[in-house]
Parts: structure tokens; sequence; C-alpha cells
């Protein structure tokens, strides 16, 4: 676990945000508080072929492109102020922990507060020794 010091990509902002990473045993505990949501930001597709249960699908890149930089959702924090309060507690995740970690960036930068990326993504809660990894999963 550890906080991660990135720059916000919306709006071009410089603005710095500390966002902290869970591993995925503390976000298996989370998850089962009942006390977090999760947002997943990967594509439609990708949520579509598996995700957390009970997880809400907010894409943080629209497209991308395969050689060109991707197309990031200009309307991602409005969407999930839509379904969230900003007082939310909220773990992000993605594939690998990289996406998430710049969309938790950006909540925090709009004003949400209890945020925190998944390290490793959706990958490493698979991979996990979780004896009762069905509890979280939805295939």
């Amino acid at each position: 676990m550890g906080a991660l010091r990135i720059p916000s990509t919306t709006g071009g902002e410089k603005a710095k945000a500390s966002v902290e990473s869970v591993d995925t045993e503390a976000a298996c505990a989370l998850l089962a508080s009942g006390q977090y949501g999760y947002i997943d930001v990967r594509m439609w597709e990708d949520f579509d072929a598996g995700h957390v249960a009970g997880a809400r699908n907010v894409p943080y890149y629209l497209s991308v492109a395969p050689r060109g930089r991707p197309e990031l959702n200009p309307h991602f924090v409005e969407q999930v102020a839509a379904l969230h309060a900003k007082g939310d507690r909220l773990l992000v995740g993605c594939r690998q922990g990289v996406r998430s970690s710049l969309a938790a960036a950006d909540l925090v930068h709009a004003g949400f507060k209890n945020v925190k990326n998944l390290q490793g993504g959706y990958l490493s809660l698979l991979k996990s020794a979780n004896p009762q990894p069905t509890a979280y999963y939805n295939q």
C-alpha cells in the first residue's frame, strides 16, 4: 500500500492529487466491508468480459488507438458524480492499476474525498490467493 502523487489529467491541469493505493488483500477487505463502491474504469467490452461483483463501469478512456494516444472520456468525473456523492468511499480499478491511478487522481482533484486505487488492477484480484474469490468477482 502507498500513496501516489501524480498529475491530474482533467482539462490539462498541472495540480497534483494524492491517491492511496491498496493491495489485493486490503481491496478485498474493503469490498467485503460493504462500505466501498467499486468503480471499474476499463472500457465497456473489457468490463463485460468480467468484473468485480457490484462494480459500476465508468470508462476513463473512450478508445485506445494501437499507435496513438488514448481518447479520454471528457465526462468521466460527471459520470462518477451521477453515481456517487463526493463523500462516498470509492475503490477505483482497471486492468493493471495504471489507468485507475490516473482516474482516481482526477476524482480526488474534482473533490472526491475517499478514493483508493487498486494496485495491480483487476488482474491482481484474479491472481490473488484470496480463499473466497467468488464473493467478489463476476464473470
